[in-house]
Formats: structure tokens, C-alpha cells, sequence
């Protein structure tokens, strides 16, 4: 189990918030830091019902004590540190800059005055959505997504609401609203802002006004792939990629587009199509023979759907590609193979999008451990040569540091607890797997889990101490493959997560430990922890790191921390009211330094069963907000904003029907688990259907369920589930209600 290796304890930090305005009587109503130049009143709009600011007093003293110094700095000597980015005052890209390391050059906030960090503003979003998306800031103005590609644009300083655009896509997403939970980041450039859709639309909006100026369908209707990650820019092209392996028989890709007409510019395909259609270019000729089968019947896969870096010195985009469609490698590609390019690193002409050169991280892969984690770019020293590097921590459990120019692994050593391999041959770049990693025994207990030692959530790189701070998670999975008719498997229509693996029972899934994430930070040149703090939750917020000696990170069980970089001790903490998912951010405006985060448990993180239902986030109540803190912020929440555990509605007179309740736990797994959670316990992303008293009555399910009563809200329609499918379904929740209520005193 991970261990704080520095020790330390938080500070008593109860004086911080004792006093500050609360919500105002007025919706709107703010009262500001400083008087900031009034909002544009033809662009600024009344808040809807329940959307609210909070503002911040004017502080009539700015003296702050600071905290007593530190032991001695463990930061690297200053001829062995890494290039240093070029300092900006703003947040314009998803990893601060186009170098993708998620850290800022900013000092005023630092770790001898951070205790004195409070609250400046908070603006509350609509509850029943996702909100995990990484904010931006440009000269005065934070733009964020959340939902379905719900954009806001913010004023730094007050939190007062400038714009905001909805794309409606709950409207025409249709069966796509099934795989995935919405937007994850948005990216920013000559007075755009870019999002992509889970219709796999790609927007461009004035940043001044929300006015949309193009929008361009990426994918094709009906064709299972989706966007959530964020878009990137680089010399006046927009970059995109896509999901959709993991529901439906999908062939991924990446597409850029010209920012001012979207005209699209070049497409790169990950895995190779039908060869008797002709390949798209000679990588994918290459590609071909590293399949097997007929793989282009399954889609193959690939999808890129986050992790895109622009390299500014050697014009590359640096795309991590996804895992295969679907699965399991014995359905797609029966003969085995390197399967290209799957799970892998793709270093493409950032002009042309020709291929320049790979890494491929897992060949053959097989258990979801996709390549798409952050690829973050440094300068560093390697046995004293200075070397240009990408860092990436994928979900197989190894981190990796490559050369950037040619590809070429030099070293990677893992991150977390493994069981699917020993190492990674460094001769070779191939893994040395256990070879009953690939079910030679018919099951397999894989460490990382398919959830990944690092999964989507920011990890961050400090040029200052030298080091990578990744958000961990500490996870086993069953996989089995018994009772899987490899031969004869058929992916269902509509989509579902059907992926060629058995899932185990309800009774088999482990109650959470009581430490299953973790914070650490890995030095990259030795490859090692330097320091290691665990966490209640499997899966944890974003980071980012500053110049100031801090790391920022907000956890499952809501509180959003600052700790000292170079030793790990918790420095500051505050309370969010909701678990946080997302990254932070931080900037100047004003003349101040400014950190900004939003708090709302959603998406993979909140889909853990019993790991995510522990700290009782509601889906339906409890606010996510945006929060932005500056030093004396004296605003505070508002009180009586409580957690409570989800309490099953039990109902005598429902006879429980046994074979009905099994063909709905199937049917549950393949639909519902990727919302709703597993075993029907949910954790924060979507209800919790054990408390739900719609599965009560067999009109209001169907009407939920199959005639698509709430897909405004985001509740997809499964209109294809017959009469006695339905009934199977509302028989499974019924007996997970019953299975899991508190008994009557």
C-alpha cells in the first residue's frame, strides 16, 4: 500500500473559513474582490433557476502570515533541472500549454502562503449532470464544458456569468447518449473556443460572444463513435479524435480542421480497414499484417479519445490510441498479432498527418489498457545528456519515457501493482508478460484493473523539483473467459459493453479498501517514487503544479488539497461539497493569482460500485460548482449541504421472480453498468435505481426506459428491449433493492 513518505499533517485550517458572505438573497448577487469593468450587458444572461455566484468581500488587509520553512528543499540542483516552459499569465490549453505538463510558472500563490487560500467566487451548475470538465482561462475569462458540451463563459474575477451556449445534444445524440457521460475539456485559440460533442460534433464559438461560427459532424450518424475528450490547436488547425471500442465495431481516428472555415485538412486512421478496399497509406498497409482474420468485420478499434500533443520543435501531434474493438484480442484477431496501432503512441507530420514513427505499448492487447492517458513533453537529463522526452502513464501500470525525435523507449518501470507482466524489455520495448495474463487457465485476477493504475485524470510534470505527480489507482480485476463462445460471439445492436469477458456476480465484487488511489510523485530520470500519499478513492481528481512549490488535486471524498511539491506534505485543504473529478487550473487577473476547479463526482469515477457510493454523492441534489480561490478569499458555501447513503425502497408486494432477476442482471451489465454503476449501486453519475421508485411500476419503467420519457436529461431510450426484457430488468433492481436494504429496527 502506498505510504506518505514525507509525513506531515494538514493544518488547522478552521479559522480560514469562519466568516464570509453566504449565497445572497438575489440570485447574481455578488460582492466582489475587487470592482472589476462592468459585463457587456448584450452578452451577459440571468442565471436559470439554481444557478448561482457567490462573491467575495472586499479584504480591507492583504499582509498574510506565512507558513515556518520547510526542511530542506528537495528540489533539483539548478544544472540538473529540466527546461522550464515559457511563463504565461493565462490557463489557454487543456495542459496549461501546448507541452501538455498541466503546470504554471506562477509564484505569488506558494507554499509559504498557501494556507492563507480561501474562497473567491463559486457558480453553481445544474445538478444531474456531468461536470468534470478541465476549465480554461484567457485574459479575464474562464470557459468551461460540462454535460453534454454545456459551455459557460465566466469572468476570472467575480465568477459573473458572461455567456453561455448549449448545443442541445441530447436532441439528436440518440443511442450515443449510451456510451459516454459528456464533455471532459474544451481547448481555446485566436478568439475561439473548440468543443466536441457525444453526436461527435465539432464547434467552434466566438470567445467574446458564445456565438457559434461552425459546426462540423465528424462522425457519422449511427457509426458508435463519440466525442468527450478535449479538442487541441497548433498553427491555425483544430485536432480531434474519437471513442466508441468499447460499445460498438469501431475503426478510430483523428481529424484536423482549419479554425476559421472547419474545413477539414487531413484524417489519420489508428487501425487498418477491409484490405480488399485498399489502405489509406503505407502505414496502414504496415498495419495490416500485424492482424489477423477477418478484423475489419469488428471495426478493430483504436480510438483516440483524449491524449493529443502538439510538439512545437519537432511539429509532431502525439497521439495515444485506444484499446481494440471489442476486447478481447481472441475474438478480433484470432491468429494473435501486434494488432497496430493499438495501444500505442503515434507520432504523426503535424502538416500532413503522415506517420513518422510508434510506440507500441501493449501489443496484442486484450484487457482495455489503452494508450490514451496524458503524453506530456520535457527536456531532461538522462546519464547526462540532455534529452527531449514524452512522458506517459498509461493504464497497463508502466511508465514510460521516450525520445520524441525517433521513438525509441529509454526506459519504463512500473508505477503501481502488476500481475500481467515483469517488466518491459528494454531491448526490444516489448513487455514480458505473464503468460497467464492471457487466460490459458480461463481466468485471470489482472492487476492494474481495466480501470488502469492511471486512468484520464491529469497528471502534471514540475520542472522545478523534477517530477511527475500521478493521480494512481490500486485496483484487481477478474477476467474470465469460461463460459465465452469466442467463435460464435456477436456484438448486440444497439450498442452495448458486451466486450468478449465474463463479468463476475454481484456476491464477487469486493468491498472497497480502505486505501485504493493514490497521489504520487515519480521521478522520471530514475524512475521511482519519491514520495507516495494513498487516498480513500479508487479514482481521484486532476493535477496541476505551479512554480510556487505546489501541487493542487481535489479527491473523492471532496476535498480539494494544496501540498508541497517536492515533499508531498498536505499544506491546505477545503472542503468542495462534492467529489472532485476534473483538473485544476490557475492564473493572474487582476494583478492576483487565481486557482480555479469544478467540483462534481461523475464518469468513470463514479461508476465503482461500492468504491464510489462510499461517500454518498447524490446525483439529483447535490450542486457541482465551479470554485475559484485566491489568497484571503473569505467566502464560504453554504451550511447544511450533506452526504447521505442511498437508502433502497423496499416493497413487500413485488414478488421477486429468481429467473427473471438473472436474465436481468445480463441485461443490466451490457446497458446499464456504465451509468448506474455495479450491482445497481450508483455513485454520483447517474440515480441510484435501488432508491428509484420508477422500477415500482411496470408503466413509468417502460416509459422511462424504452419510450425515452427522460433522454432530455440524458437517459438514453431502449426502445429495442422487448416486454419480458423490461420486466427482467425491473426483477434484477428490484432484488439488488432488497438485497442490499437496511433492515427494519
Amino acid at each position: 500500500m502506498a505510504a506518505d513518505i514525507r509525513g506531515g499533517g494538514p493544518p488547522d485550517l478552521t479559522k480560514d473559513h469562519a466568516e464570509g458572505p453566504q449565497y445572497g438573497r438575489e440570485r447574481n448577487q455578488v460582492a466582489n474582490i475587487e470592482r472589476s469593468a462592468p459585463v457587456s450587458a448584450r452578452r451577459e444572461r440571468r442565471a436559470t433557476p439554481g444557478q448561482h455566484l457567490i462573491g467575495a468581500r472586499r479584504l480591507f488587509g492583504t499582509s498574510l502570515c506565512l507558513l515556518a520553512a520547510l526542511s530542506a528543499c528537495r528540489s533539483l540542483p539548478d544544472d540538473r533541472k529540466p527546461d522550464l516552459p515559457g511563463t504565461t499569465d493565462n490557463w489557454t490549453a487543456y495542459g496549461g500549454t501546448s507541452d501538455e505538463t498541466h503546470f504554471s510558472t506562477l509564484t505569488q500563490i506558494n507554499d509559504g502562503n498557501v494556507a492563507q487560500l480561501g474562497l473567491a467566487w463559486a457558480y453553481d451548475l445544474p445538478t444531474m449532470i456531468s461536470a468534470v470538465g478541465a476549465p480554461l482561462e484567457v485574459a479575464g475569462t474562464v470557459y468551461l464544458g460540462v454535460g453534454y458540451t454545456h459551455l459557460y463563459a465566466l469572468d476570472a474575477r467575480t465568477g459573473r456569468k458572461k455567456w453561455d451556449y448549449d448545443p442541445e445534444v441530447t436532441k439528436v445524440a440518440g443511442p450515443k447518449l449510451r456510451m459516454g457521460w459528456g464533455v471532459r475539456g474544451i481547448a481555446y485559440d485566436n478568439g475561439k473556443i473548440f468543443a466536441g460533442t457525444q453526436d461527435g460534433r465539432l464547434l467552434a464559438v466566438d470567445a467574446a460572444t458564445g456565438k457559434l461560427l461552425w459546426s462540423i459532424q465528424t462522425t457519422e450518424p449511427g457509426d458508435g463513435r463519440t466525442i468527450s475528450g478535449a479538442p487541441r490547436t497548433f498553427n491555425g488547425k483544430v485536432i480531434i479524435g474519437n471513442g466508441g471500442a468499447d460499445f460498438t465495431n469501431s475503426r478510430g481516428y483523428v481529424t484536423t480542421y482549419d479554425q476559421k472555415t472547419g474545413r477539414q485538412l487531413w484524417r489519420f486512421f489508428v487501425v487498418p480497414g477491409d484490405p480488399a478496399k485498399g489502405f489509406e497509406n503505407k502505414a496502414m498497409e504496415m498495419a495490416a499484417k500485424t492482424w489477423t482474420g477477418e478484423w475489419w468485420k469488428w471495426g478493430g478499434g483504436g480510438n483516440p479519445w483524449n491524449a493529443m500533443t502538439y510538439d512545437k520543435e519537432t511539429n509532431l501531434v502525439f497521439i495515444g490510441t485506444g484499446n481494440g474493438a471489442p476486447q478481447n484480442q481472441a475474438i478480433r484477431s484470432p491468429g494473435g498479432g501486434d494488432n497496430l496501432f493499438l495501444c500505442s503512441v503515434v507520432a504523426l507530420d503535424a502538416d500532413t498527418g503522415e506517420y513518422v514513427w510508434h510506440y507500441q505499448i501493449n501489443p496484442g492487447e486484450t484487457w482495455d489498457y489503452n494508450a490514451t492517458m496524458d503524453i506530456s513533453l520535457a527536456t531532461i537529463d538522462i546519464a547526462g545528456e540532455r534529452r527531449k522526452v514524452l512522458f506517459t502513464a498509461p493504464k497497463n501500470g508502466f511508465f514510460y519515457v521516450i525520445d520524441r525525435k525517433t521513438g525509441k523507449l529509454l526506459s519504463a518501470e512500473p508505477y503501481t501493482e502488476q500481475t500481467w507482466a515483469s517488466k518491459i524489455d528494454l531491448q526490444n520495448g516489448r513487455p514480458v508478460e505473464n503468460p497467464d495474463a492471457r487466460f490459458r487457465l480461463g481466468s485471470f485476477d489482472l492487476r492494474p484493473a481495466m480501470s488502469g493504475g492511471h486512468n484520464w485524470h491529469a497528471m502534471s510534470f514540475s520542472p522545478k523539483t523534477g517530477l511527475v505527480y500521478i493521480p494512481t489507482l490500486h485496483a484487481m480485476r477478474k477476467y474470465d473467459v469460461r463460459n465465452v463462445d469466442i467463435a460464435g460471439w456477436k456484438r448486440a445492436d444497439p450498442p452495448n459493453s458486451a466486450n468478449g469477458y465474463a463479468l463476475p456476480p454481484d456476491a464477487e465484487l469486493p468491498a472497497p479498501p480502505p486505501f485504493a488511489g493514490s497521489i504520487q510523485a515519480w521521478d522520471p530520470v530514475n524512475q521511482r517514487a519519491r514520495w507516495s500519499v494513498p487516498l480513500k478513492g479508487l479514482i481521484n481528481g486532476g493535477t496541476a503544479t505551479t512554480a510556487g512549490n505546489l501541487l493542487f488535486q481535489g479527491y473523492a471524498d471532496g476535498q480539494f488539497t494544496a501540498r508541497s511539491a517536492d515533499t508531498g506534505k498536505l499544506l491546505w485543504s477545503f472542503d468542495a461539497h462534492n467529489g472532485i473529478v476534473g483538473q485544476p487550473i490557475t492564473y493572474m487577473a487582476g494583478g492576483r493569482q487565481y486557482v480555479t476547479v469544478v467540483a462534481g463526482y461523475g464518469t468513470t469515477a463514479a461508476v465503482q460500485g461500492r468504491m464510489s457510493s462510499q461517500f454518498g454523492w447524490d446525483y439529483r441534489t447535490q450542486h457541482r460548482r465551479v470554485l475559484t480561490f485566491v489568497l484571503g478569499g473569505r467566502v464560504m458555501l453554504p451550511t447544511g449541504e450533506k452526504t447521505e447513503a442511498v437508502q433502497p425502497i423496499v416493497d413487500p408486494s413485488f414478488k421477486i421472480a429468481a429467473d427473471k432477476a438473472s436474465r436481468g442482471f445480463a441485461i443490466y451489465v451490457q446497458n446499464c453498468v456504465h451509468c448506474h454503476g455495479p450491482a445497481a449501486i450508483a455513485g454520483g453519475q447517474a440515480p441510484d435505481l435501488r432508491a428509484s421508485p420508477v422500477s415500482l411500476d411496470a408503466e413509468a419503467f417502460h416509459a422511462v426506459v424504452a419510450g425515452g420519457a427522460l433522454e432530455s436529461l440524458g437517459m438514453p431510450k431502449f426502445d429495442e428491449f422487448s416486454a419480458s426484457e423490461l420486466e427482467a430488468l425491473r426483477h434484477y433492481i428490484r432484488r439488488r433493492a432488497d438485497q442490499t436494504a437496511t433492515p427494519s429496527k
